[in-house]
């Protein structure tokens, strides 16, 4: 039976009277629910997967290569615009914006990369199936680098130690009269830049640190690191409120799409999402089974079998729940700016502006809310700390 008092609190002789419920205590964890916990603990994440379209995927010196690109503003149009512009590593790798701002404003919300070489889809509405794939969009997108894959290349060519290093990793620079080994090139850098990426991965939450404890019955160790409004919110993630039904795993996200009903950005029509994502991610050339994939057996089941259907009108990727200290705000454009507000609008569960909302009612009350809240904030971990060489300086930085 949950463990709560009805309250009665005397506001006033003018003001009458108000109900009020005294926030929710633990209940003792169950064999079943230490599994669920177990299941969402980082020390189960496992080893990166390989990507069998992405040769250089692991190479040292490619990662190296992929660092510099990063951080490189050449890669744009007006010189200053990078990966980092918008994939602050402060910020958890976003950048605090409604939506990106780089050449222009992009389409959507900058999301985290942390973690990304684990999902098999990426951006809001899963238009590419691989990192590198992803890592190239942004270059010849007009309202972010704005730039060309010609150009891309003539940076390469003319930088005598991004030459150097591309050849030793990919052959000769193209001619850029021949439009097929131009492509193969453009998508080399983005399997550099991808190399970079894979090694930007979670670190231990104090949530790890709380499931370690209670899978190993360490009780003195888990009242030293969950309050008890911390425990009542997990009980809440993990139960009556069944967030687990899509953030689950060790990255608290089933990298599948969903429509949750938030509403569209102020002035625009409904985004249709996934949708139109899934076309799009089928007929480009540097999808898994294009010719520029690097894997011969081309084994794209997740491109082949992808879902297609109408119920992903409005659909969006579900972001992992891991960091979201500095980044809001939060939602596919940026349309909720507090964590708060995100589990308000799934507490009343709105009607889709376009497509039908997945999610029902969670009915929760206020302190049920601010429990959870506090339970998501447990959830942060050291910021990843990335180590480059700056490619005009030659020298070794560090940029957090």
């Amino acid at each position: 039976m949950k463990r709560f008092l009805l309250v009665l609190v005397i506001a006033g002789v003018a003001a009458g009277a108000s109900w009020y419920f005294r926030p929710l205590l633990p209940e003792p964890w169950t064999d079943a629910d230490i599994e669920i916990l177990r299941s969402l603990w980082i020390g189960n994440l496992g080893p990166v997967p390989p990507d069998p379209s992405n040769a250089v995927a692991d190479n040292p010196l490619a990662v190296e290569f992929g660092q510099r690109l990063f951080f490189d503003g050449r890669l744009s149009a007006n010189g200053s615009i990078s990966c980092s512009t918008c994939h602050q590593p402060v910020r958890r790798f976003t950048d605090g914006l409604q939506k990106g701002q780089a050449i222009g404003t992009s389409g959507r919300n900058t999301p985290s990369i942390i973690g990304s070489a684990y999902s098999p889809w990426l951006f809001w509405d899963g238009r590419r199936d691989s990192q590198w794939s992803q890592a190239i969009a942004p270059l010849e997108d007009v309202n972010e680098h704005a730039t060309d894959r010609r150009q891309v290349i003539r940076v390469v060519a003319g930088d005598p130690t991004y030459s150097e290093t591309y050849e030793q990793l990919f052959g000769e620079l193209p001619d850029e009269a021949d439009e097929a080994a131009v492509n193969a090139a453009f998508s080399n850098i983005g399997k550099a830049i991808a190399a970079f990426e894979r090694l930007l991965l979670p670190t231990p939450s104090r949530f790890d640190d709380y499931v370690a404890a209670v899978i190993a019955g360490d009780v003195a160790a888990q009242q030293n690191l969950y309050t008890d409004d911390e425990i009542v919110g997990l009980q809440l993630f993990i139960g009556k409120a069944n967030c687990t039904q899509c953030h689950n795993g060790p990255l608290l996200t089933n990298h599948e799409f969903h429509n949750t009903g938030v509403i569209s950005f102020p002035g625009e029509v409904p985004d249709k999402g996934r949708v139109l994502g899934v076309r799009e991610v089928q007929s480009n050339a540097f999808n898994c089974s294009g010719p520029y994939s690097d894997d011969r057996d081309r084994n794209c089941a997740e491109l082949e079998y992808a879902r297609t259907g109408p119920e992903l009108i409005g659909a969006f990727r579900t972001p992992s729940l891991r960091n979201l200290e500095n980044t809001a705000p939060f939602m596919h454009k940026g349309q909720i700016a507090t964590l708060s507000a995100v589990l308000r609008h799934y507490n009343e569960a709105p009607l889709a502006m376009i497509g039908h909302n997945e999610t029902k009612p969670l009915k929760l009350r206020d302190s049920e809310l601010r429990q959870m809240e506090a339970f998501l904030h447990t959830l942060s971990a050291p910021i990843v700390t990335v180590e480059y060489v700056a490619s005009d300086r030659g020298e070794k930085q560090q940029r957090q």
